[in-house]
């Protein structure tokens, strides 16, 4: 598939005359509980010829494309990329830091790297998952539910809870999370993943009292800890000046 998605990637440079700085899996595959339905997530950085970015107007920096072998891509140009970092977007960290890299210059993912935690804002973060969080736990409240959204739930959940004790960018790999957790809801959420990966992503289970449970708990101390995060403030110049220093 990995040959797939890159010649998929050398198309779209071709076409749109642009370069891939950097392109990833995102989504479940990422995370390490993918069901075997999964789609591939395909996400990517790319940037236009310098003279294109010279323009009062504003144009479409996005990318999107889906084929029919369950490849969905999404690309964001280099500008939209480094506004949105500089606003700690938590979709575009979890891109800079997948475990599964398609391609990357590798200079500009190291740059993008330190200027994503030196400038991360752990408020932004935390309260991204948060909310995503107590969204999911009414999707999971019911006796059967969607094994798909149960870990969407479970991942939301860690991540805040990560970014409340550490202040730092949260792992992707859901497995690395699980520091935060005791070892026999570990053992609990790692049984579930073994099923998971089994099953489709509409695949409905009996819900697991223990980790609804243990979810809502975690999700109370989120919630009654929320105003200890604190503020980071990005550097609005660094981010300038690795624009500049990229798009020529």
């Amino acid at each position: 598939m990995k040959t797939a998605i890159l010649n998929k990637l050398a198309t779209i440079e071709q076409e749109k005359d642009i370069e891939i700085l950097f392109a990833c899996e995102s989504g479940s595959r990422a995370w390490g509980f993918a069901s075997p339905d999964s789609d591939y997530d395909i996400r990517f950085i790319y940037k236009h010829k310098t003279k294109w970015y010279l323009n009062v107007w504003g144009k479409k920096d996005t990318i999107e494309f889906m084929t029919e072998d369950d490849l969905d891509g999404s690309g964001w140009d280099l500008r939209k990329t480094t506004l949105l970092l500089a606003k700690s977007n938590a979709s575009l960290l979890g891109w800079l830091f997948s475990p599964e890299v398609y391609k990357a210059d590798e200079s500009f993912l190291s740059e993008i790297q330190i200027l994503a935690n030196e400038n991360f804002n752990p408020v932004a973060g935390f309260y991204h998952f948060h909310s995503m969080s107590k969204s999911f736990l009414d999707k999971v409240s019911e006796e059967e539910v969607s094994l798909k959204s149960f870990f969407y739930a479970l991942r939301t959940t860690l991540c805040s809870n990560w970014i409340l004790k550490n202040g730092t960018i949260p792992p992707v790999v859901f497995a690395e999370l699980l520091v935060l957790v005791d070892a026999d809801i570990k053992v609990a959420i790692e049984e579930l993943v073994a099923i998971k990966v089994t099953k489709n992503e509409s695949f409905q289970a009996l819900k697991n009292d223990t980790l609804f449970n243990f979810l809502k708990a975690m999700i109370a101390e989120n919630d009654l800890n929320r105003n200890s995060v604190l503020l980071n403030k990005a550097n609005a110049e660094a981010f300038n000046k690795f624009f500049l220093k990229t798009v020529v």
